[in-house]
């Protein structure tokens, strides 16, 4: 009878273990490390393709000639560069014989506004582009507001004239109040 009892109380208490004690480990502790797994699974495969395609722009990149890079780096900067802007725009109007007498940043633009996430990546609502509008006042005969408008259309970088409003004279030199928008990557 001792014979008996003995695998009937280890087949019971094998039946306490595997209830007790392996049936709640493994659909509990490692069922969740086995989500946990299949998400750093996918969070690895979805950097790979990143890596990849990372690697792929990086080549693309690499093919187009550094001349090219820095006209479209001139043509839409990642900065503002007032200075550098207005310097130029200086130059350009001495070249036309435009006198520029005062050159203003103008606030409350709405393409001024940078609604970007914490992280510094722009939010899908907004432009990855920005804008700013540069008021000027100027001086000069009509042709020489011509030759500097034809000259800021012709400009490596990405301007647009707002508006130009003109004042008369008899003498033939014009006062001149010009608003630029200028723009840059965020």
């Amino acid at each position: 009878m001792n014979s008996k009892i003995l695998p009937l109380l280890a087949l019971i208490i094998s039946v306490g273990i595997f209830f007790g004690y392996v049936g709640p480990s493994w659909s509990g502790s490692i069922a969740s490390t086995k989500n946990a797994i299949s998400f750093d699974d996918q969070a690895l495969e979805a950097a790979e393709q990143y890596a990849s395609q990372q690697n792929s722009l990086a080549s693309s990149r690499n093919d187009i000639s550094p001349s090219d890079l820095a006209r479209v780096e001139t043509f839409l900067p990642d900065s503002v560069d007032n200075v550098g802007l207005i310097l130029d725009l200086n130059a350009l109007a001495a070249r036309s014989s435009l006198s520029l007498s005062n050159i203003d940043v103008v606030s409350g633009v709405a393409g001024n506004v940078n609604r970007a996430s914490p992280k510094g990546i722009p939010s899908s609502g907004t432009s990855p582009v920005g804008s700013v509008d540069l008021s000027l006042s100027a001086i000069g005969s009509y042709s020489a507001l011509k030759s500097f408008l034809i000259g800021v259309e012709r400009s490596a970088r990405l301007l647009d004239v707002r508006d130009v409003v003109i004042k008369g004279s008899d003498t033939g030199v014009y006062n001149y109040q010009m608003t630029l928008r200028l723009y840059w990557l965020r």
